[in-house]
């Protein structure tokens, strides 16, 4: 016996495979972004990088 995908099911699989991989980009993304916005933040005390003192 085999058991077959229908195309509409199929493309509803797809779909949601694609829309939760750009939630996924989305949250890494920011997450990313953020980072780097804390680590800048953080950087802009000392105006003198470590490997100049």
């Amino acid at each position: 016996m085999t058991t077959y995908i229908l195309f509409d099911e199929a493309l509803h699989i797809l779909v949601k495979a694609f829309l939760a991989s750009v939630m996924l980009l989305l949250t890494i993304s920011g997450i990313g972004l953020a980072v780097i916005g804390t680590i800048e933040k953080g950087n802009s005390d000392n105006p003198f990088p470590k490997y100049f003192q």
